[in-house]
């Protein structure tokens, strides 16, 4: 068998490793929800997660770079949602240069898909000087990160070939839920019938994103055209703001066109002067509670010619029609959503990259783990 040969088999029939590696999303949440949960019936998290001791803390922080930073954010929305604590999340390369407070009531959650990220075990270092109690969420197993924090929590979505994160992020995710219900628990802000809500929704999600994956043909219609783009914007608010921020960069480092994530409630605070005609803005809408403020930009977008494309789940089908394109997500929880909103976004930046000819897999100036700090 050829280089050429193994290389195709390894991509299991998929012309790139980004394409095989989001569609094996479902499996790396079902692989991950297996080793996490002991009982759903019972509310029970697996010992992993149990044996953690998480009553104490009295504040989060989540320290991360790229991919995994964006991940810390959603973390901060369902761990302060559920767990009633503060989070901050601060870039590692960062934090090592400030002076923020950590102390030994402070739970440090760092994020790195090899263990190995320069930025994040510096940070790592730093917050355990001060006391604070580390986790790691690494995807390799014996890690440097993973041998020197107090705990670890190891993915399992496998290994994961193109430079852009993909599968790695789900998992990321999918921990960071997890690690959240049982924060929650032990700090006695829900209670065992809550988490078994928690845990049967969680369960549910696998099937849901195999549901948006069939309709990847939607995103692969809206890349045509993309890719004739000088730049395009990534618009939601609250966790579809954390989602944004994350497709803008699957965006930019795959298609080399400028990729920009906003708030969309600060977009009316000095980026709109750069919509025109054709300016291209993908609009994530999940969230019950904002899909009307939401909306009400997307009305401005429209107004001043921007081509606007929408990410939508079932609370916002009413507004479809705002929209020149849309792709409805299946109902979830809200919270939950950023597991179903990132992988049309995670699509549409493999499929311009395709239409573009770049190099999907390995796109130029970019690694796979940023070593040096």
């Amino acid at each position: 068998m050829t280089t050429m040969d193994k290389t195709a088999a390894g991509k299991g029939g998929y012309p790139h490793f980004m394409l095989k590696e989001i569609m094996e999303q479902p499996e790396v949440l079902r692989r991950t929800f297996a080793k996490g949960l002991a009982s759903v019936e019972q509310g029970q998290l697996a010992p992993e997660y149990r044996s953690l001791e998480l009553a104490k803390y009295h504040k989060v922080l989540i320290v991360a770079c790229g991919t995994a930073y964006h991940a810390g954010l959603v973390g901060k929305h369902f761990i302060e949602k559920l767990a009633r604590l503060p989070v901050s999340v601060e870039l590692a390369a960062e934090f090592r240069y400030t002076d923020s407070f950590v102390d030994h009531e402070t739970l440090v959650i760092v994020i790195s898909q090899s263990g190995e990220t320069g930025d994040t075990l510096a940070a790592l270092r730093e917050a355990k000087q001060k006391g604070g109690r580390i986790i790691a969420i690494t995807n390799v197993e014996g890690s440097t990160i993973g041998r020197e924090a107090h705990d670890v929590i190891n993915t399992v979505a496998g290994v994961e070939v193109a430079v852009a994160s993909t599968k790695a992020y789900m998992a990321q995710l999918a921990t960071l839920y997890l690690l959240g219900l049982q924060l929650a628990l032990d700090q006695e802000k829900i209670n065992t019938g809550e988490a078994v809500d928690y845990l049967k929704a969680l369960e549910q999600v696998p099937g849901q994103v195999e549901q948006v994956l069939e309709q990847s043909g939607v995103v692969k219609a809206w890349a045509e055209r993309l890719a004739q783009s000088d730049h395009a914007f990534f618009l939601g608010r609250g966790l579809d703001a954390a989602v944004a921020m994350e497709g803008s960069l699957k965006f930019k480092e795959t298609t080399y066109i400028h990729g920009e994530a906003y708030s969309a409630g600060e977009f009316r605070h000095g980026p709109i002067a750069l919509i025109d005609e054709g300016v291209p803005a993908v609009v994530l809408a999940t969230q019950p509670k904002l899909v009307t403020y939401t909306t009400a930009l997307v009305e401005e977008l429209r107004a001043r010619g921007a081509w606007v494309m929408g990410v939508l789940g079932k609370e916002a089908e009413e507004t479809a029609g705002r929209y020149h394109n849309q792709m409805m997500l299946p109902e979830i929880l809200p919270e939950f959503s950023p597991m179903l909103s990132v992988v049309p976004l995670q699509l549409l930046a493999y499929y311009t990259a395709c239409a573009r000819g770049t190099d999907v897999d390995c796109p130029r100036h970019l690694v796979k783990s940023v070593k040096d700090a």
